[in-house]
């Protein structure tokens, strides 16, 4: 174990599986406690799969269900793990969905759907950790965005408006409470290799992988040393940024 957030309480939404599971167990790895949010009864077996490889490499760990669209559900969410632990030091706003379609053939649905787990999920978890973050005088909030949000992309309206609204949330929320110790920034990957991949063609896979100035999609392995050290303490002036660790697809 190393200790970089020894002692940290995390809760990573949408934990059950790809870069939330990835963030969960190196943040457990680094000494946090963590709360692995599911959404639904369908995820209990995979998100409790994660609390367990915790648990069995020596770490602390919980598993919580909530619908992060709900708000009743968010709060109780967040009482659970302050009540668990004490407080919430660190909160990962990483749940999200893709619906991709043309645009002219796009439904409210599909377009609200999108919105109301990438972006409503969000505000609603920083709305209920805030609280407990300001009588702490002590927080980390990180959003998982997307490299979409800067260059955009045929078929992803949906995704790629919620994205870019998390961003400005993120900014947001900085002129909010940055005076106190709490940072607020945003993880930008490119497309990278876990379960919502399943949206994107083959065809669309291979035109990302050529603009990619590495040669290949992105892991998740790629993406946990940024989201470690946006938890840590050593950023307690680095905050309102969005960092893009894509293989330089950002650029392209």
């Amino acid at each position: 174990m190393a200790d970089r957030l020894k002692g940290r309480v995390a809760l990573v939404t949408g934990a059950s599986s790809g870069i939330g599971r990835g963030v969960s167990i190196a943040y457990a790895a680094e000494g946090a406690l963590v709360a692995i949010n599911y959404p639904d009864a369908g995820q209990e077996a995979a998100a409790r799969a994660v609390e367990q490889e915790i648990l069995a490499a020596g770490g602390r760990a919980m598993i919580v269900r909530a619908d992060v669209r709900e708000e009743t559900q968010v709060a109780a969410m967040i009482g659970e793990v302050e009540r668990a632990y004490g407080r919430l030091d660190i909160l990962v706003n990483n749940a999200g969905i893709a619906r991709p379609r043309p645009l002219l053939e796009m439904t409210v649905e599909e377009w609200d759907d999108v919105q109301n787990v990438n972006l409503r999920g969000p505000f609603l978890c920083a709305k209920h950790a805030l609280p407990g973050m300001i009588r702490r005088d002590y927080g980390r909030i990180i959003n998982t965005a997307s490299n979409l949000a800067f260059r955009g992309r045929a078929d992803y309206a949906n995704y790629t408006a919620s994205k870019a609204g998390l961003i400005g949330l993120t900014r947001s929320m900085v002129m909010e409470v940055g005076a106190r110790n709490i940072t607020v920034n945003c993880v930008a990957p490119t497309i990278t290799i876990t379960p919502i991949m399943q949206v994107v063609s083959e065809e669309g896979l291979r035109a990302v992988t050529a603009r990619i100035p590495k040669g290949r999609l992105g892991q998740v392995d790629d993406l946990i040393s940024t989201f470690v050290f946006l938890a840590s303490d050593d950023i307690g002036y680095l905050t309102g940024q969005c960092l893009a660790p894509s293989g330089g697809d950002v650029m392209a």
